[in-house]
């Protein structure tokens, strides 16, 4: 039987979207008669739980869960932060924790001394272990998928010591992730973070990464042609017995956080004078957001004056999350505005593709959404400050302009087909 080590940080129980990618290609690798060994930690610092997703772990795989250390402890008490860390730098609670003593502090030591990153204490255990248990299950292909980049990391020094097979994934960008921007390097760490990415880039044998942008921007770095785009997609088992439900309310719904790097006040504007000049609109309009907001985003919604027209719901499993999709006449997804904004390509977007409800993006209009956008016909995209093109577009919305041509190739089931081409079996 052919056998893959898949080697992640995330697994369920964590919830978030860094889970799903590997999990569902793990349901649909195993379909296929792949023997798969999950090689994760034992107690992951995720944003959040998630147990429905456990009934998408196939039963015929090995789970290998190892014990790891992370400073997250010494953060939360120094800092004073309680609970989960948010990823993306998300502050739900206060606008000025962002910019607090504490916190400059703490992402200086992040960006300079955890190189690459929090999770890097796992490395040399990771490896320790991992040379055994693959000569011992005599396993010839690796898959790494980052980030954290502490595991591509792994994958290196595995393909170093055992010139095994190694396919590296990546999830998100490591040295052009939008963040990158907030770790305050020095200029040793920064050259030191782009040397361990050109070698993880140039040693895999297969790299794959979400979207063209980021494919494009490692090919210049390597000059190599066997780095490959998989997109993030949708589980058509995920969707099989949802439908939307009756309301005589026009809703707008975003699922997922939005932390101050999407906090666009172009659409907050845009909904306030559609309210203005259409009473029929302020009647009907009803905007939901499911999952993390920054402090920024209620700030802008008391700005404009939309309270009365919002419903927060905080986060919740993903079997119930997809009904808040189907639900919505209109999916409104806001792109990070920050240097690598053209290649982000969030695994919702496959999700609102597949219940078929028109999307209202902001992000730019020449980036891998976009593409997608115009390639399936399934929404519009504006500029991050384009307020005449949301209020236009959403003043005059009509679903029946919208056809979502060819969306089943983003499908699980068929981006796993393309992942096993790409494998040494």
């Amino acid at each position: 039987m052919k056998k893959i080590l898949i080697i992640t940080y995330y697994w369920p129980p964590a919830g978030g979207a860094g889970v799903q990618r590997w999990l569902k290609f793990s349901k649909y690798l195993a379909k296929l008669g792949y023997e798969l060994h999950i090689f994760t930690v034992e107690s992951p610092e995720s944003p959040e739980n998630d147990s429905s997703l456990l009934k998408d772990i196939p039963e015929n795989i090995t789970v290998i869960k190892q014990p790891i250390w992370e400073p997250m402890g010494f953060y939360k008490k120094f800092t004073g932060q309680k609970g989960n860390i948010n990823a993306s730098f998300l502050n739900e609670n206060s606008t000025e924790v962002n910019n607090s003593l504490k916190q400059k502090i703490s992402l200086f030591i992040r960006g300079n001394f955890f190189i690459p990153d929090a999770k890097m204490f796992w490395i040399k255990p990771s490896v320790k272990f991992l040379q055994k248990y693959i000569s011992d299950n005599n396993i010839k292909t690796i898959i790494t998928t980052g980030p954290p980049h502490s595991v591509n990391v792994i994958g290196l020094k595995l393909k170093k010591k055992l010139n095994i097979f190694w396919l590296a994934d990546f999830r998100d960008p490591w040295t052009n992730i939008d963040f990158y921007r907030e770790l305050k390097l020095t200029t040793w760490a920064d050259k030191t973070h782009h040397k361990l990415e050109k070698k993880v880039l140039q040693t895999a044998d297969k790299i794959v990464t979400i979207g063209e942008t980021m494919k494009n921007e490692f090919v210049k770095i390597t000059g190599k042609n066997n780095i490959s785009v998989i997109t993030n997609g949708y589980d058509s088992d995920d969707f099989f017995n949802y439908k939307k439900q009756k309301s005589d309310k026009f809703i707008i719904a975003h699922i997922g956080s939005i932390n101050k790097d999407r906090n666009h006040e172009s659409f907050y504007n845009a909904i306030n004078l559609a309210i203005k000049a259409n009473k029929e609109f302020e009647q009907k309009i009803q905007l939901i957001f499911v999952g993390k907001l920054d402090a920024l985003v209620k700030e802008m919604l008391n700005k404009y004056e939309l309270n009365s027209y919002t419903k927060i719901v905080k986060y919740l499993p993903h079997n119930k999350v997809v009904q808040y999709i189907f639900n919505a006449d209109l999916l409104y997804l806001p792109i990070n505005n920050t240097p690598n904004a053209k290649g982000i390509l969030t695994g919702k977007f496959f999700e609102y593709l597949a219940s078929k409800n028109p999307i209202l993006a902001i992000g730019p209009t020449d980036g891998d959404i976009a593409k997608i956008l115009k390639e399936t016909n399934s929404g519009n995209i504006f500029d991050f400050n384009d307020i005449d093109g949301i209020l236009d577009f959403i003043s005059n919305f009509d679903k029946t302009k919208y056809s979502f041509d060819g969306i089943e190739k983003y499908s699980r089931k068929e981006l796993t087909n393309l992942l096993v081409k790409l494998l040494n079996l």
